[in-house]
């Protein structure tokens, strides 16, 4: 089973996967922005997109990583990525859906002043690039295509990893 949690950045999908981790034996922290450092340090930047998840090859290499560990791997892979973009999301979700893996999607919202307080308490500031794409990512996130909906704002971590459980069939 993958465990994606999705969320605007500073909606606490790091910090919710890292004790979802800890609390599951046997689970794996699967981070596909790693495929996006890979993509920046190997173009050229000449052919290098604004947001690495525009290289269709970052979503290709996240949806084929994704299917080996899952066919692979018996424990619980958990997967903290912001996709806001439908396309995508069923580039990657979608398709490993068809593949007959188990997918279970969350996506963490907080109110704007919540995410920006959380950024800035990491020392992302007002104007620095994930404070940016705040407006895109909640505006994204509220279709019905990214459901389970969890708020977190004045939600510690535990709880939301004790629902998450319980919601995934995981208790």
């Amino acid at each position: 089973m993958i465990i994606w949690i999705n969320g605007a950045f500073g909606a606490g999908k790091t910090e919710t996967a890292n004790a979802l981790h800890q609390l599951i034996p046997h689970s794996y922290v699967y981070d596909p922005e790693n495929a996006g450092d890979y993509i920046r340090a190997s173009l050229p930047a000449a052919l290098q997109l604004d947001d690495f998840q525009h290289h269709a090859e970052w979503r290709e290499i996240n949806y084929m990583m994704l299917l080996k560990i899952a066919r692979s791997y018996s424990g619980l892979i958990i997967v903290p990525m912001t996709v806001v973009n439908p396309v995508y999301y069923e580039e990657i979700i979608g398709r490993l859906r068809s593949e007959g893996v188990d997918i279970q999607h969350f996506t963490l919202r907080a109110s704007r002043d919540v995410l920006l307080q959380r950024l800035e308490q990491r020392g992302d500031g007002r104007e620095s690039w994930p404070a940016l794409q705040i407006d895109r990512c909640m505006e994204g996130l509220s279709s019905s295509i990214f459901e389970r909906h969890m708020d977190t704002d004045n939600v510690p971590t535990d709880i939301v990893v004790n629902r998450i459980v319980e919601l995934a069939g995981l208790s």
